[in-house]
């Protein structure tokens, strides 16, 4: 068992936050047992329940937390071309995606269902949608709205199929990828006052 160090509340907190993340990354959600967490982190299960009532929350707040973090790590610059965006946004998530998949499937198949989780799933989705609105050369509101519509519909798709992904590699990461942002491509062409892949090169057959 590691050497129990005191800590400041927040502090101990971010460290469970982190040993949880390591553990869900490396197991199925329901092969993590608190006591795995705990003892990982060097600290009594009172003192982890102090923090995190359940293994729910324990989930939902390391889930939270990945979240936020990857709505920093993707970065919409209007300077650079839309298909240089997409592909820098989705190549940050796959990153954590394929590092974490457990904790993916976890939260995307074993909860669900589950409010919390589907919540902070739905705000961060919201964020990206928000955020690439803000970049897009949109024309009137009308344009935007259709812009808004067509990129909900694709972050689903995006979600559904990074999913499916994880679960059966039927093609490599770089296809995958390229997939999505055809896809987004393909879905804001008509809205756009340009090709938004006029210089995007044709794939290799």
């Amino acid at each position: 068992m590691p050497t129990r160090r005191r800590l400041s509340p927040a502090d101990r907190r971010t460290q469970l936050l982190t040993v949880s993340a390591r553990l869900f990354a490396a197991a199925p959600y329901d092969d993590v047992l608190m006591e795995d967490v705990a003892r990982e982190a060097g600290v009594s299960r009172a003192l982890l329940y102090q923090h995190f009532p359940s293994k729910h929350a324990l989930f939902a707040a390391m889930y939270q937390q990945a979240a936020d973090q990857l709505l920093v790590a993707t970065r919409f610059d209007p300077d650079a071309s839309l298909v240089e965006q997409l592909t820098q946004g989705l190549d940050a998530h796959l990153d954590y995606f394929i590092a974490n998949r457990h904790a993916v499937l976890a939260a995307n198949r074993v909860l669900a269902g589950d409010p919390v989780i589907q919540t902070i799933m739905t705000n961060e989705l919201d964020a990206l949608r928000s955020r690439l609105l803000g970049v897009l050369p949109l024309g009137d509101e009308r344009v935007r709205d259709a812009a808004s519509s067509a990129l909900k519909a694709w972050l689903v798709f995006v979600q559904v199929l990074c999913v499916d992904w994880l679960t059966r590699e039927t093609c490599t990461r770089t296809e995958l990828r390229d997939t999505c942002v055809g896809a987004a491509v393909g879905a804001l062409r008509p809205l756009l006052p340009a090709d938004p892949a006029a210089d995007r090169p044709a794939a290799s057959g």
